[in-house]
C-alpha cells in the first residue's frame, strides 16, 4: 500500500471553560450553589471549590464575589460572619437545621 497523505487534523472546538462560564452567570445575578450546580451540570459540591478559586482570582482585579449569607428559616438569625462558602449544618442560636442558602454574585468595585 502507498503511503497516502493524511489529511490534516482539524483540532477539537474550545469550549468554555466551568469557570469562565460560572463567572459569566455571577455576573448575570444572584444564584445559590444549587442552583449554579444545576445550570452548569456539575456536582454541588464541585460548585464551591470553583467559587472559592474565582474569589481568589478576583482580588486583583476590579471585581469582587459578593456573598449574601444563608440565614436560618426558623429563628432569622444572620450568619454575616461567615468567612467559609459552604452553608452552615446548625443555627447557633435555635439549633435547627433549616438554614437557606447562601447567594452569590460577582460585582464591580
Amino acid at each position: 500500500m502507498a503511503n497516502s497523505p493524511r489529511k490534516p487534523t482539524t483540532p477539537p472546538v474550545a469550549r468554555e471553560t466551568i469557570r469562565h462560564a460560572l463567572s459569566a452567570l455571577l455576573r448575570d445575578g444572584r444564584f445559590s450553589a444549587k442552583e449554579i450546580s444545576a445550570a452548569l451540570g456539575i456536582r454541588e459540591k464541585d460548585v464551591y471549590s470553583h467559587l472559592d478559586h474565582i474569589r481568589r482570582s478576583l482580588q486583583t482585579g476590579d471585581e469582587e464575589l459578593e456573598t449574601t449569607p444563608a440565614e436560618c428559616r426558623s429563628c432569622g438569625f444572620v450568619f454575616a460572619k461567615r468567612e467559609r462558602l459552604t452553608p452552615p449544618g446548625k443555627c447557633p442560636m435555635c439549633r435547627k437545621e433549616a438554614i437557606s442558602d447562601p447567594l452569590f454574585r460577582i460585582v464591580r468595585e
